[in-house]
């Protein structure tokens, strides 16, 4: 009788093999023409193979760094490489994003930060990049600081030194964090993971890689640090450093203060939970009660933030599949599926195959998209044959953005219409025209007044003297006084288009 394993027990001990990831290398490179090329040559040779691309990004260097570039590219085929320069100069922060930009378009796994100075060691890059491989992390941070003496021992100025630990000091004690170092410029990222922060909105300056680590933090992310030699030679140092010092220390403290509610700031709105409005006249109350018409059924909640929308929804019978950019941890549990997405980027493949779908929601979602139209007609494709689309966006020919332009006075504000987290704006026949051009039938439209429950919280006489003239202002003229726009689409033959507005009101 064989005493061969079974094929069940021998599958329970072969190990799993893990997918290689593709990881790529941004090489951020300004006046290196003199260092490029041994930035490079240092690659490790084993590590080579494992690099699915290289991009040098040359930040219009007014020396000969991007010839050096191509040159190199010439004799080097053991290296994946690709040499951009830019024709304007973006700046150490806008390189990065640029750099970026490039990974998440080539869809790889994992990322890693170099400098064309040579101020890092690329021999170090297997270090930095396994604990993502594993699976520990979602960034790694290079630190010249771990191990103690290793920084002033490689050559790093005691002013350096001393301010490198002052800030990093503060900036764990604000942030209430424990790294050992926030200022080394060699990191590796997992690409998802960038993709699930708005790092397009930080600094093009040099305080970007404080920012980063400010994002991370506020979305939950995981940072490993690994230790890195510390180099000093002749390269030339760009970096003010009094005003680095006070740049990251603002953002640090802006961030705080935008997490304690005193203000509302790009760098905590990863990590931040969208209010739900309860006022019977808000698009939150318009648009429960038109998913109660419409009946229980498989729901997409587009922008879908803590879930207190999707909560509700869901005791409506709706089943809700939740899309957003980080999963907040209080939003667990209020949903019957999430997928985390950038919808900037468009429809993840995972909603289709979640779908199709009864109901989709776009909630104060298209104007933080910088192509609505494009995210409309993916919409489209996802939802079932008179499908509904319920879309609400905020009215850009509001009376208060007409004042502020006619004084010369406009600019973004903390939230509401001029919110300065919003890319697109919409008048009523501007969403319209978005809406048709992508296919849909507007069945039904609601117009809101201002959202009293905000601007005069317990109303009182003045309170409520205001809200009769705001509504008042809403049924005879919807385009200057209507704060918010909300609609009820198909995709169906053209229906009765049904005004809404004096109904709710």
């Amino acid at each position: 009788m064989s005493q061969g394993l079974s094929p069940l027990m021998a599958s329970q001990r072969e190990p799993v093999a893990r997918p290689e990831p593709k990881i790529g290398v941004v090489v951020v490179a300004y006046n290196a023409a003199s260092t490029l090329a041994q930035v490079l040559d240092r690659v490790p040779k084993d590590f080579r193979r494992r690099i699915t691309r290289v991009f040098v990004c040359d930040d219009a260097s007014q020396d000969a760094t991007y010839l050096v570039g191509l040159g190199y590219k010439q004799i080097a085929d053991d290296l994946p490489l690709t040499i951009i320069r830019h024709p304007d100069n973006l700046g150490y922060g806008g390189n990065q994003k640029a750099g970026y930009r490039l990974a998440i378009e080539h869809d790889l796994d994992i990322v890693v930060l170099l400098h064309g100075d040579g101020q890092y060691a690329p021999e170090c890059i297997a270090e930095i990049v396994a604990p993502l491989e594993r699976g520990e992390c979602d960034a790694v941070m290079g630190s010249r600081m771990m191990v103690k003496g290793a920084a002033r021992a490689g050559g790093m100025p005691l002013y350096k030194y001393v301010g490198n630990k002052l800030l990093t000091r503060f900036e764990n004690r604000v942030l209430g964090t424990s790294l050992t170092e926030f200022h080394s410029g060699y990191r590796a990222y997992n690409v998802a993971a960038l993709k699930s922060i708005p790092f397009e909105r930080n600094s093009d300056g040099f305080n970007f890689d404080t920012q980063i680590i400010i994002q991370l933090t506020g979305a939950g992310k995981r940072i490993v640090e690994v230790p890195i030699p510390t180099y000093y030679g002749d390269e030339i140092c760009y970096v003010d450093g009094f005003k680095y010092a006070r740049d990251v220390c603002s953002d640090v403290i802006r961030y705080r203060l935008a997490k304690l509610g005193f203000r509302s700031d790009d760098l905590a709105e990863v990590g931040a939970e969208y209010e739900l409005k309860e006022s019977p006249g808000s698009s939150h109350a318009v648009i429960l009660r038109w998913l109660e018409r419409l009946g229980p059924g498989r729901m997409l909640d587009l922008g879908c933030s803590g879930g207190l929308l999707a909560e509700r929804a869901r005791s409506l019978g709706h089943r809700v599949v939740g899309v957003d950019v980080v999963e907040l941890p209080q939003a667990r549990g209020r949903f019957d599926h999430f997928i985390q997405a950038n919808l900037d980027h468009g429809l993840p493949d995972e909603v289709a195959a979640a779908g199709p779908y009864d109901v989709v929601l776009a909630g104060d979602v298209l104007e933080h998209v910088r192509e609505p139209g494009l995210l409309l007609e993916q919409v489209r494709e996802v939802l079932l044959p008179r499908g509904a689309l319920i879309v609400s966006v905020p009215n850009f020919g509001h009376w208060y953005v007409r004042a502020r332009a006619l004084l010369g006075i406009f600019d973004y504000d903390q939230r509401g219409l001029l919110d300065r987290t919003h890319v697109r704006f919409f008048t009523r026949r501007s969403i319209e025209r978005e809406l048709r051009k992508a296919g849909f039938t507007i069945v039904r439209t609601h117009v809101t007044g201002l959202p009293l429950e905000v601007l005069a919280p317990g109303r009182g006489k003045i309170g409520r003297a205001i809200g009769l003239l705001d509504r008042a202002g809403v049924l005879m003229r919807p385009t200057l006084f209507g704060y918010q726009l909300v609609y009820h689409c198909e995709t169906g033959p053209e229906a009765t288009l049904i005004d809404a507005t004096k109904h709710a009101s």
